[in-house]
């Protein structure tokens, strides 16, 4: 890759951050807090730990990652501004993502004033590296990868991943929201092979915590350091990391909920697929699955009817007449089937 300082934006590698109040004394006991202006009453009255050093410190063993490599942040999302703030200079640089994808790179790209550079997958939604890294140019800061993606499902080849970090001089991004439905080895434990390497990860998935708004990014401590230079100075609060930090106590719990989700896709996918309204599944390593239905439209129409919600995606790149599916408790999946067999 290229030097670090040259990727990113200089007025980022010169700014000097915003200095926490509980920064100042780390390291020393202390009783008495008369520096932040706070209230001194109630129980919610103190800032948060501003780097979630205590639950980084759990979070590490869990995800195999050191906790020095670990970015918090609100959601995925603040982790994805947070790559264009840092490297993209608005208006010069691009960024290069495939089509479809997760909607929010390209969001964060036009909030960012940054070119955004959409290169289809095949049509069985495989990836073209070798069309990837022909998008890119000079002015080419990052590359965005979901995978597994969103909305088709699917995790793309490690060679293929792994031939776009080798070649390419800038920041690739792996966004790996899915990856603990899926049984490929995770590129958050590779971080050592690749330093131009951002993995992202969520706990609003198989963690079961969408409402806490808490996402992950694992990178190289020098990336890391940039992104804890830029970001808010307390932009996870107290009730987050408490929540967390109580998901990570039970992680027997979220081990079930991984095997019962992962048995009812095994079920839910081909019991789709036999239907006479189903024209294709497409293999899945997500929470979720598409397919392609014979009026999807119409069938989404018949399904919000019945109080049923799925993702019509049909107005999207490649996936025409494709609802996306969320695998749902089992009544909540066979509450689905029975409506669509039932369609007419």
């Amino acid at each position: 890759m290229k030097p670090l300082q040259e990727l990113t934006r200089k007025n980022i590698w010169e700014l000097t951050p915003y200095s926490c109040a509980r920064d100042e004394f780390k390291g020393r006991a202390a009783s008495v807090f008369l520096d932040a202006n706070e209230n001194p009453y109630g129980t919610l009255n103190r800032y948060p730990d501003p780097l979630q050093e205590q639950l980084k410190a759990k979070l590490s063993p869990v995800k195999g990652v050191p906790a020095s490599r670990i970015f918090l942040g609100n959601g995925s999302d603040e982790a994805i501004d947070l790559v264009y703030r840092i490297f993209c200079e608005p208006r010069l640089d691009n960024v290069v993502a495939i089509a479809p994808t997760y909607g929010m790179y390209g969001v964060c790209a036009d909030i960012n004033d940054v070119e955004y550079r959409a290169v289809p997958l095949h049509d069985d939604f495989t990836l073209d590296a070798g069309a990837l890294l022909a998008a890119t140019d000079e002015h080419t800061k990052v590359i965005w990868l979901c995978s597994p993606n969103n909305p088709t499902g699917n995790a793309f080849q490690r060679a293929a991943i792994e031939h776009i970090l080798t070649t390419f001089q800038g920041i690739v991004v792996v966004d790996e929201a899915y990856s603990d439905f899926s049984a490929a080895r995770p590129f958050r434990l590779d971080l050592d092979r690749f330093p131009n390497l951002i993995v992202l990860n969520t706990f609003s998935k198989l963690w079961a915590s969408a409402a806490i708004r808490l996402g992950m990014a694992f990178a190289s401590e020098e990336i890391i350091a940039l992104f804890n230079k830029v970001k808010y100075p307390y932009n996870v609060n107290q009730l987050t990391q408490q929540q967390a930090l109580k998901m990570l106590d039970d992680l027997q719990h979220v081990e079930l909920w991984r095997a019962t989700l992962l048995s009812e896709r095994a079920h839910l996918l081909p019991s789709v697929a036999e239907l006479p309204i189903c024209k294709a599944v497409y293999p899945t390593d997500a929470n979720f699955f598409l397919a392609r239905m014979s009026d999807a439209d119409q069938i989404y129409c018949y399904l919000v009817d019945r109080g049923i919600i799925v993702r019509n995606r049909s107005r999207v790149q490649l996936c025409g007449n494709c609802l996306r599916i969320t695998i749902g408790t089992p009544d909540e999946n066979s509450t689905l089937l029975g409506a669509l067999r039932q369609y007419r």
